[in-house]
């Protein structure tokens, strides 16, 4: 995969549309039947297909529970696992509906206060990759907290209609004739997912998120895998940027050290749009990135740079 082929800017594009198509197909599984668990009739739905495993006593009982609920449910496990193992978390960096709203949050953070986190220690740089500059603006707070919150909702919402008939939950909601449990479920979601959103988002997809770990620990067991890497031999273009792939990745991760110090990388490749859109103010629009996507055998001989040698000047310096 060789992302400096592709304008920095349309990457990310079609990244947030694949983000924006998984999120829509969350919310509308449920109630188109795509996938759910029914806890009024304790049973899977998927593809409108009932999946009850119809245990009756009979001696086929047991082929029937592997065929219709271990065979499929392996399968998938499996078959996700792989992925991961091949390209690390790719699901997260261009579908996780949680991912998602992090950078979502990330931006209008960073507009309101010059950090996409209240965690960050110091603002990061006005000068912005492709040369505009963006002063932080106050104003931002508001849409900041109130949209943290309306995702927060949404996807308890969400969540519930996983569990229970979604139709009836909606007309409950409109309604307002939620039932004393299924108010209780929404509320208490509603507030543990705006804590998240507005303080612990990053937390919870390092630390907290065993969608995530699993990803990480199986993509760090192929020394073959796809990794963010580092052209160290023009280390010395980096001394003119304000570390700018640093202050553009959502995990707020250092994208030029080593694939094992990068545990927790989403695979966003944010911070290579960013060093391409840098490295095409330079001049020269054919200019590539210093940070690209490499596999196979040449992940092997990655080795991390010492930090001093693409080190920016200064300290935050707004060069470009």
């Amino acid at each position: 995969m060789n992302s400096t082929t592709v304008p920095a800017n349309r990457v990310q594009r079609f990244r947030r549309l694949t983000q924006a198509g998984f999120f829509i197909l969350f919310l509308f599984a449920p109630p188109l039947d795509i996938f759910r668990y029914d806890l009024t009739q304790s049973h899977f739905l998927l593809l409108g297909f009932d999946l009850s495993l119809g245990i009756s006593g009979e001696p086929s009982d047991a082929l029937h529970v592997l065929l219709y609920g271990l065979l499929p449910f392996i399968t998938f496990v499996v078959l996700f696992m792989y992925v991961a193992w091949r390209w690390g978390r790719l699901y997260c960096g261009r579908l996780c509906p949680h991912f998602s709203v992090v950078e979502t949050i990330n931006r209008l953070m960073r507009r309101a206060s010059g950090k996409p986190s209240i965690w960050e220690k110091q603002p990061l740089p006005t000068l912005q990759p492709d040369g505009h500059v963006e002063s932080p603006d106050a104003t931002y707070w508001l849409p900041s907290i109130v949209l943290s919150i309306v995702f927060a909702f949404v996807w308890a919402v969400g969540l519930l209609t996983y569990l229970l008939p979604p139709f009836e939950i909606y007309h409950n909601l409109l309604h307002a004739d939620l039932t004393r449990n299924q108010f209780l479920f929404i509320t208490i979601a509603t507030i543990l997912f705006s804590i998240d959103f507005l303080f612990a988002r990053h937390l919870f997809c390092r630390f907290g998120c065993a969608v995530g770990l699993f990803q990480s620990l199986a993509w760090m067991t192929n020394r073959r895998a796809m990794v963010v890497s580092f052209d160290a031999g023009r280390a010395a273009a980096c001394k003119q940027c304000n570390s700018a792939c640093d202050n553009a990745c959502p995990m707020r991760l250092q994208p030029r050290i080593h694939k094992r110090r990068m545990f927790t990388c989403t695979q966003c490749g944010e911070c290579i749009s960013a060093c391409t859109q840098v490295q095409q103010r330079t001049g020269d629009e054919q200019a590539a990135s210093l940070l690209d996507w490499q596999s196979g055998d040449k992940v092997i001989s990655i080795s991390s740079p010492p930090m001093d040698m693409y080190k920016p000047a200064g300290t935050k310096q707004e060069g470009g």
